[in-house]
């Protein structure tokens, strides 16, 4: 099966940019009210993911809790701790379920690293609970979806 099935394509995805500043990344974030946001490069390609907790640790190492001083600090400039790792347009659904079991979603990107959208989790585990509950021979029931929801 072709992973791009299931892509959100960049259009209809809410990301940072480097260059955007800590204030516009807490600003974006609430307004969306996401935890954890893909950072893009100027160019369109895949710089990493920004949670809520990288943003705190900036906040109280760097800034002694003063707002103001967040429209100077840029995202490219923040550690980032977890780092969701893409996989490329052309990834095997078996790879693509190896990040997705680790990451909420995962990044796609071509093959000059150029990002083009994500996968979420949640997509694809309703994909296999849909699969599942046509499969009549399968022993699948709510509570092994569940646990792959919580994985």
């Amino acid at each position: 099966m072709n992973i791009l099935f299931f892509l959100t394509p960049k259009c209809d995805v809410v990301y940072l940019e480097t260059e955007d500043t800590l204030r516009q990344a807490m600003e974006k974030m609430e307004h969306h009210r996401y935890s954890t946001m893909p950072v893009l490069s100027k160019d369109g390609c895949y710089y990493g993911t920004i949670t809520e907790g990288d943003i705190l640790f900036e906040i109280k190492n760097h800034l002694d809790m003063d707002l103001r001083k967040t429209e100077s600090i840029y995202v490219k400039d923040i550690e980032m701790k977890n780092h969701y790792a893409p996989v490329k347009v052309n990834a095997s659904m078996e790879d693509l379920m190896q990040r997705a079991s680790e990451q909420n979603f995962v990044p796609v990107v071509d093959d000059d690293d150029h990002f083009i959208g994500m996968i979420r989790r949640r997509e694809l585990i309703s994909y296999l609970a849909e699969t599942a509950s046509r499969c009549p021979n399968c022993d699948v029931d709510d509570k092994s979806i569940r646990a792959l929801v919580y994985a």
